[in-house]
């Protein structure tokens, strides 16, 4: 019996689609090894440039230290921002400049890099958040526990590099050591990466905020405003 037309244009159109389908499966998985390679080479030259910075640092110091002086670091690029008050009490202006870092919620936080413009804005909001400098650990953690991108206006958790890749498009941040990178050394393209990057959502502090009261600036012994390095300890608590 003679097959009919129909069903052998059928057969030749499925044996089609399963060709193009393998060839784009083999190419999908040499590109994703490929990759891996790329992305793991990434990571070493990073972990190199960051030990390099850590010993001349304490090589300055040392040598300073030697010849009875001081070693005073280069300022911090970078500060993490987090939310600790509601919206009670918010003057209009301060409201705006949370609204321009992001922090639209209590407990959110968000990356700010430092120059004079934002210093002042941030001057002006200490009485409803608390910011500091973040060590590169924090700014690793933050970003894979709390990590989230935003692909077409939506909020998509970091969970492979394919999401940096597709929301970060253009600017040659393609994995997860690339957008800790471009942070914490605030590289060229640290607008994109941190407008990338979602607001954190970060939970209550474990032991709560200040014992007084969290309304009282960092310095009278509340959570208010500038806590420099001492941020890295509250943000540990509060993932």
């Amino acid at each position: 019996m003679k097959t009919p037309e129909s069903v052998l244009k059928k057969q030749a159109t499925q044996a089609k689609i399963a060709e193009a389908s393998l060839a784009e499966s083999k190419a999908a998985k040499a590109k994703k090894s490929a990759n891996k390679k790329e992305f793991i080479a990434n990571a070493a030259k990073y972990q190199a440039e960051y030990e390099a910075a850590e010993k001349e640092a304490i090589d300055n110091r040392r040598a300073a230290k030697a010849k009875g002086g001081f070693y005073v670091p280069a300022e911090p690029k970078v500060a993490l921002v987090i939310r600790i008050r509601g919206i009670i009490g918010v003057s209009p202006k301060a409201k705006k400049v949370m609204q321009l870092f992001r922090l639209r919620q209590i407990h959110n936080a968000t990356f700010v890099k430092l120059n004079e413009a934002t210093i002042r804005m941030l001057r002006l909001i200490e009485p409803y958040v608390t910011y500091g400098f973040p060590t590169r650990h924090t700014v690793e953690k933050l970003v894979y526990k709390r990590g989230f991108g935003k692909l077409n206006k939506q909020r998509i958790p970091i969970a492979e590099n394919s999401v940096i890749e597709e929301g970060l498009d253009g600017t040659g941040i393609r994995c997860t050591a690339d957008l800790i990178h471009e942070i914490f050394t605030v590289g060229p393209n640290f607008k994109q990466a941190n407008n990338f990057l979602w607001p954190f959502k970060l939970s209550s502090p474990v032991g709560g905020f200040s014992s007084k009261t969290k309304l009282l600036h960092f310095m009278e012994g509340g959570d208010a405003g500038a806590r420099g390095e001492e941020i890295n300890k509250l943000v540990k608590r509060m993932l």
